[in-house]
């Protein structure tokens, strides 16, 4: 028989006990999972992966291993970050984070793809190599003594990581697995000028011509530390690379062209779509989509030419093009010069078309000379646009101002600058480029020119033409190439009849494309999404659509699959045509 007192405390052991159970800690929510999921998976990925030519990592002091086992321990982390991710249901998450969820899920799929297709087996194409990637780094803006001191750590490195990367190509030359040999010419002229160069002369010292902010005594040290790391380390490593790609790498390099003669190569092509895509589509379809365009922008280069006042037919106006001095620029100098003089004049028209401007700046140089041989016509990022002045004269002054709508503003420089400036989205989706996205919004500011009033003549008019054709014979090219057995003369002799681009440019094009499979299917149809889009909302909206506020929605989002844009689009509409900036519109 319990007294009174030990009923009490019976009592109070039992609501103490339930209070307890009900005070147990929920488990996380749908949104908190996810979070927590892409922003430790994030940082993980940026010690995984090495330097690009965008980077906003710090400079480190040492490269990723990219050895066999750390390529398959990569595969079984993301394999676990996809079955994570799997396990949290989309439609538990927040509006603004089933966004996050569409965004991040096919970057893992892709991440996985690529590890299982042993990507990283071929770090070479012909538009650009892991080592030429170097060269972005060694150019970037050096701020502290500590960067300077990472610099000669990452130099010393440099033979370690070079070892690991000739090891994994020569696993790809076991299985077939190497870019087109027909597209290797010229990798020599991106490795000598490291070889030949005195230390003091080679790229890896540009860090240290110029060390504002670093103390006298200190910049000579170094220097000192500099010299020895680029004669001790990355002078050796760069002629045993050299004599690799000599002797061993191209001789063995594959005959064949075509993505579907790699190992597995259907089903490695598709996946190439699908990555640079971001669509549900085949090659069948993406070529006879392509030959529809084609026919299309090829009546309007006619009238474009009619225009001109020009008198004979097509194939003569293009060879007019090609050959007459007027079209092309004296000097590298003249090139950049009239380049800069049209990004100035885009910055005149800018707030009528865009409520948000990006603060970031960019300066427009030219393409290293060791890269300009076999490299494309420019190139833009978030502070650079690389303007190819190689062969002056083949670079047209009517092609000059699509192109740098495109690489510089409102294109990629713009763009990649308005994404690093939302800071509000997670890591993942400021810094990391999706192709369609991408390439489509450049492609799709070369028309928006002729909106703004940018192109002055017929000439630059039909430059502008010339490069929606350029895009648009992309996805005839590539498929034509990849899946149908096209020749390489074939690809050339269609670009050739088509576009405007000069014979050099595209020549390094098509080799482009035979080593880079489907990365050039983005562009084109990357610029159909946003236009249809637009068109949708111009549809819908009526009077109320408002361009402002159209364009800030789409690059608020940063860089997204295309389904995605075109759900932000459908909300767009929905909500009236307002967009992420009320009082800039």
């Amino acid at each position: 028989m319990r007294t009174r007192h030990q009923a009490a405390s019976l009592a109070a052991v039992l609501a103490l006990s339930l209070l307890a159970g009900g005070c147990a800690e929920k488990p996380p929510s749908a949104d908190a999972r996810l979070q927590s999921l892409y922003a430790e998976e994030w940082k993980w990925r940026l010690e995984q992966l090495p330097d690009g030519e965008d980077s906003q990592k710090p400079v480190p002091d040492h490269f990723p291993k990219v050895d066999a086992a750390a390529q398959e321990a990569r595969l079984h982390h993301w394999e676990d970050v996809l079955a994570k991710l799997k396990d949290i249901p989309r439609a538990e998450l927040s509006a603004d984070e089933q966004v996050n969820y569409d965004v991040y899920r096919p970057q893992i799929e892709g991440l996985i793809a690529s590890q299982r297709f042993r990507d990283y087996e071929m770090p070479v194409n012909a538009d650009s190599m892991f080592w030429t990637d170097l060269s972005y780094m060694a150019r970037r803006s050096y701020r502290s003594e500590q960067e300077y001191k990472n610099w000669i750590s990452l130099m010393r490195d440099l033979p370690r990581y070079f070892h690991e990367q000739t090891e994994e190509m020569r696993a790809g030359l076991k299985r077939g697995f190497t870019p087109p040999r027909v597209t290797m010419g010229g990798l020599e002229a991106s490795i000598t000028p490291v070889t030949d160069a005195t230390p003091e002369a080679s790229l890896f010292y540009s860090p240290f011509k110029d060390m504002p902010g670093i103390a006298a005594a200190e910049q000579a040290t170094l220097r000192a530390d500099a010299v020895a790391a680029i004669h001790d380390a990355v002078q050796p490593a760069y002629v045993e690379l050299l004599k690799f790609i000599r002797t061993e790498y191209v001789p063995g390099t594959r005959q064949t062209l075509a993505a579907y003669e790699l190992p597995d190569g259907k089903a490695y092509y598709q996946s190439k779509i699908s990555e640079f895509t971001t669509l549900d589509m085949t090659s069948d379809a993406i070529h006879a989509f392509g030959e529809d365009e084609v026919a299309r922008i090829h009546a309007q280069m006619l009238a474009a030419m009619k225009e001109t006042g020009f008198k004979g037919d097509f194939p003569a106006f293009l060879k007019f093009l090609r050959t007459d001095p007027r079209f092309a620029a004296k000097t590298p100098e003249e090139l950049l010069m009239r380049a800069a003089w049209i990004a100035k004049t885009f910055d005149g028209k800018a707030a009528q078309f865009f409520g948000y401007l990006p603060r970031a700046r960019f300066a427009i140089k030219p393409v290293p000379d060791e890269m300009a041989p076999f490299y494309t016509a420019g190139r833009g990022g978030p502070t650079l646009y690389l303007l190819n002045t190689y062969h002056v004269e083949t670079r047209p002054l009517y092609n000059l101002t699509a192109l740098t709508l495109h690489e510089s503003a409102p294109g990629h420089s713009f763009q990649t600058s308005i994404a690093a400036e939302h800071r509000a989205q997670p890591e993942f989706r400021q810094h990391t480029y999706i192709s369609a996205y991408g390439e489509g919004w450049a492609l799709y500011c070369e028309v928006l020119g002729v909106e703004m009033g940018m192109y002055d003549t017929p000439y630059d008019r039909f430059g502008m033409l010339g490069y929606q054709m350029w895009r648009a014979a992309r996805l005839v090219v590539d498929t034509g190439m990849h899946a149908q057995g096209w020749t390489r003369d074939r690809a050339i002799a269609y670009l050739s009849e088509y576009t405007a681009l000069p014979e050099h440019e595209i020549s390094t094009e098509v080799d482009r494309y035979i080593s880079w499979p489907g990365q050039a299917l983005s562009y084109y149809l990357g610029e159909t999404s946003i236009l249809k889009s637009r068109a949708k909302a111009e549809k819908a909206l009526g009077a109320k659509f408002n361009i402002r506020a159209f364009h800030d929605a789409i690059l608020q989002m940063g860089s997204v699959p295309l389904p995605v844009l075109e759900a932000r689009v459908d909300r767009f509409i929905a909500e009236g045509g307002k967009g992420p900036y009320p009082d800039m519109e």
